[in-house]
Parts: C-alpha cells; structure tokens; sequence
C-alpha cells in the first residue's frame, strides 16, 4: 500500500490521525446504511415479487374474460360498449423518503363514477367480469410501477454506497494507517537520532574537560 506524499511532523500525524478517526467512524456508519437499505430492499423485491405474480394472474383472468365476451358477442357491440370510460382515474406523482433517498409516490383520484358505461342487455356477463378485472388491475398495476421504481432506485443507491465502503476500507483507511506509521517510525529515528548527536556532545564535553 502507497503512503501519502506528507511531511514527517508530529503536528502532520496528529492530522491524519483525525482523518483517519473521521474515516473509520464515517466506514461504520455507512457500512450499517448499506446494511439497512440490503434489508429494505430484499423486503420491498419480495413484496414486488408477490404483488407482480398477483398482477399477471389478474390480467391473465380479465383478458380471458374479455376474449370470451367477444366470442360470444359482436365484436362491434362490445367495442361500443366500452367507448365511452364510465369512471375517470387521476394520477398524482410526488417523492416520499426511503433511507434518504428520494422516491416516487403515486396517489390514485378514483372519481368513483359508474363502472359499467353500457347496458346489461346488449352484452354478456364476461364483459362485466373483464371490467371489474381490469379495474382492480389498474390500481395494482400502479402500485407496481411505483414498488418496482423504488427497488431500482435503491438497487442503484446501494452499489454506490458498497463502492464507499470499498474505497474506504480498501484504500483510504489502510493508507492513512501505514502512512501514520510510516510518520511514527521517521519521528523515532530521528529521535534516536537526535539521543545519539547529544551523547556524543556530551561525551566531547567531558573529554575536553579532562
């Protein structure tokens, strides 16, 4: 491991002494960060997983449904009969916090209106049952996309904070510790030195006043 390029002075280690103190408490407290979004993470893919097989079983059932409605009726009366959307759903996006990090919120406005804009008598019950699908879809198809962002999100926040831990752990700590050590040794040579240079004075004194 490289030393850094730095005087060998008493007031140079007592610098790096504090940085290297900085760095090991700021490694800690982003190691335990890091932790804590892994944690998060595998909580939230889990619930993604879940409510993704939930979404697909939906979908798959309500276009079955639709399929059937138009099979057994006239293709042009079913396209009538959903023309006109019955209901109008408003979407608002916002950013909510998750371990710091900002991530997308999305409020659902259901206006609550009529979910069947037709008449019972001109279509079959499969449409009614691909409606009423398709509307509870929709809103998990939203949830969806607002769990499934806030996984990539931390997925990416998560790289970059294991790539910190690894620059500190990895280089900046270890280099600042045989840096200090490097210091601590030239201080103590030059100590002995300094211990030696003032025994010989001595010694020369002593033999003059012989």
């Amino acid at each position: 491991m490289a030393i850094l390029n730095v005087n060998p002075t008493r007031m140079e280690m007592k610098r790096l002494q504090q940085r290297l103190k900085t760095a090991t408490r700021g490694h800690k407290l982003l190691k335990d960060k890091t932790d804590e979004m892994i944690r998060r993470f595998i909580t939230l893919a889990e619930e993604n997983k879940r409510l993704r097989k939930e979404t697909e079983k939906d979908l798959a059932k309500a276009l079955s449904s639709f399929t059937l409605a138009r099979s057994q009726t006239d293709a042009r009366i079913v396209e009538e009969a959903i023309l006109m959307p019955g209901r109008t759903v408003k979407l608002s996006c916002h950013k909510r916090k998750v371990m710091g990090i900002d991530v997308p919120a999305i409020d659902i406005n259901d206006s609550g209106g009529e979910l069947y804009p037709y008449s019972f008598l001109s279509v079959t019950g499969q449409l009614d049952d691909s409606v009423r699908g398709l509307n509870a879809v929709l809103f998990k198809l939203i949830k969806l996309a607002e769990t499934e962002k806030t996984c990539n999100m931390l997925a990416d926040e998560i790289e970059k904070n294991k790539r910190r831990v690894n620059a500190l752990e990895y280089v900046m700590i270890p280099q600042l510790e045989e840096t200090i050590k490097y210091i601590m040794m030239k201080l103590d040579e030059n100590e002995r030195s300094t211990i030696i240079r003032l025994i010989k004075v001595k010694s020369l004194i002593n033999s003059d006043k012989a």
